[in-house]
């Protein structure tokens, strides 16, 4: 690809027109100001991106956000939707963390309540929350008692003392998607997923602790509960190796399956299948299933945070409430509806490394928020700002009713370990104020802030573009990574 393929549909929408390519069956379009798609054309993303615009069932255009990079078939920053019946649904345009998502807790601390504890809190947090490669937690099931959590996903948690009702209420699609069918997923997968539920995990997942910087949409923050200087916490993970296993379990099905159903891919790491089709359910329910696992994990994690808050601020006479203010998906594939061509339409929507961004007046919105629009969860990169956004009509006429989701990579973890040290980066950033806990410091160096696009400039770009509205910008003083 190159920057003369595109043309300029608006300031921040670029087009690849459906003639670009024999086989494109709909137009292909990136949100990016010039120097987000010029950083775009650096890697595979944009043809990764075309790529999609030929899967069967496609409808309107394939949406690329401007923190796109390059991933497994799908760019990771990448949304398409097929319609039902015969639209196919793809694990690549889901990915292999199945939910990996958001959660973002508030407290009613100021950011000079918790200095003194601050350390304390750093260190209790990353005690009390297993993080790193395989690490298991303390939640032990047993087999039965993992199908019953897939299926009921955070109503399993409510009823067992590890969230409340505000919770759910307050979690997309109230953490629980239907028709999660256990017996749709291996037993590879569920022996990987007994012990892993409540932990953190490793690679960009993390827990930080961030202070409000700036409030740019009063009514949506105060509805929110947000102000400045105000102590919130973001979690950041997924489905571990429970939805990882799942991924790799349909992928290798349906790279067998695909030629049955006449399908012709410009990439095998495309497979799908028809949603209506036996291997498209199937998939779809144990995708559901890894999606609930994921709800699960980060009630936990929330159920550990408050344990911890509890722990460091006993007797200093500060409130220990931790409340919760929405939590979000990023890697799904959901059945919707959505007007194309003037009348409404039942699509399956993949998000990939992208976030739904449903405007106001949604039904599915929790009765706090249905005015303002749906809370958007964006993290930065460790040591950067962190946003939260909300939904607008435009995001519904545009992108499905979707946003971006981080800031993108600009390095590989690889690249990213060559070139940046560890310990030299946490010494920067505990020199910023930022107080870090990492498992490893390779692992910490592959999170670096330069190894990722100004998040910022991300925020302006689905901002120009009225895809999300800024209501708060969040910042770094703790960060627990694995």
């Amino acid at each position: 690809m190159k920057r003369s393929d595109f043309k300029q549909i608006t300031p921040y929408v670029h087009e690849i027109p459906a003639t670009f390519r024999a086989d494109m069956r709909v137009p292909a379009r990136f949100y990016a100001d010039g120097e987000l798609l010029e950083a775009a054309l650096g890697d595979k993303s944009l043809d990764q991106l075309i790529n999609t615009a030929t899967l069967p069932g496609i409808v309107k255009y394939a949406l690329a956000m401007p923190d796109i990079h390059q991933g497994y078939g799908f760019p990771i920053g990448g949304v398409i939707a097929t319609e039902l019946p015969d639209g196919v649904i793809s694990p690549g345009g889901v990915g292999y963390d199945i939910n990996c998502g958001v959660r973002l807790l508030a407290t009613h601390l100021h950011r000079d309540d918790i200095a003194p504890h601050l350390d304390r809190l750093a260190s209790a947090l990353q005690a009390n929350c297993p993080n790193g490669v395989g690490r298991g937690g303390s939640v032990r099931l047993k087999r039965q008692d993992l199908d019953r959590l897939v299926e009921q996903g955070a109503d399993w948690a409510l009823k067992n003392g590890y969230a409340t009702k505000m919770d759910l209420e307050r979690t997309e699609e109230n953490g629980r998607l239907p028709h999660a069918d256990a017996s749709k997923v291996s037993e590879r997968a569920k022996k990987r997923g007994l012990d892993q539920i409540g932990t953190l995990g490793a690679g960009n997942h993390f827990i930080e602790v961030d202070v409000v910087d700036e409030i740019f949409y009063d009514e949506a923050a105060q509805r929110m509960g947000l102000f400045p200087g105000q102590i919130v916490v973001q979690i950041h993970c997924g489905s571990r190796g429970f939805g990882h296993q799942i991924c790799t379990d349909y992928v290798k099905r349906f790279q067998k399956s695909v030629h049955q159903y006449g399908i012709k891919l410009p990439d095998r790491e495309l497979v799908c299948a028809p949603l209506s089709s036996p291997e498209g359910q199937d998939y779809q329910a144990a995708m559901h299933a890894a999606a609930n696992y994921a709800f699960v994990n980060r009630q936990v994690l929330t159920h550990l945070i408050r344990q911890s808050f509890t722990q460091v601020l006993a007797g200093t006479g500060l409130r220990d409430t931790v409340y919760q203010i929405y939590d979000i998906a990023h890697n799904m594939a959901k059945i919707e509806e959505h007007e194309v061509d003037g009348r409404k339409r039942k699509l399956c929507v993949h998000r990939k490394g992208a976030t739904r961004a449903f405007g106001p007046g949604s039904a599915v919105l929790p009765d706090v928020y249905r005015d303002i629009g749906q809370p958007v969860l964006v993290p930065g990169s460790m040591g950067t700002a962190s946003w939260v956004l909300v939904g607008t009509e435009k995001s519904m006429a545009q992108s499905f009713g979707s946003t971006c989701h981080g800031a993108g990579r600009t390095m590989s973890r690889s690249q990213a370990k060559r070139t940046i040290r560890g310990d030299e980066l946490r010494e920067e950033l505990e020199a910023e104020g930022i107080h870090v806990r990492a498992g490893s410091l390779p692992g910490l160096a592959e999170e670096a802030p330069s190894a990722y696009k100004d998040v910022d400039k991300v925020i302006e770009v689905v901002h120009g573009a009225g895809i999300a509205r800024k209501v708060a910008r969040i910042v770094p003083v703790a960060v627990v990574k694995g």
